[in-house]
């Protein structure tokens, strides 16, 4: 699926709801998702990238985040399926 530029949503990192940030909290907790982990995450989320108004995943090597528009939706581990636009 192709996006224009006008497509595309920035990542919302602030003024999450609160069930939203209560869900990532718990999804770091129950899969153990490391400091590490979440640092690669907060390096690429500072390069401020630009997400498909849909369903999208990005993989890091023990982690993968997966989002819908501009909102993170969850956390999954190394060979849970995500659904959507891999982003590079």
């Amino acid at each position: 699926m192709a996006f224009t530029a006008n497509s595309h949503a920035a990542n919302r990192r602030h003024n999450l709801p609160p069930h939203l940030l209560d869900h990532l909290l718990d999804r770091i907790s129950r899969r153990n998702i490391s400091a590490d982990q979440l640092g690669l995450m907060a390096n690429w989320l500072r390069t401020e990238p630009k997400v498909p108004e849909g369903p999208w995943f990005k993989k890091f090597s023990g982690l993968t985040v997966r989002g819908d528009g501009e909102l993170i939706k969850t956390f999954l581990q190394p060979g849970q399926v995500a659904m959507g636009q891999e982003l590079p």
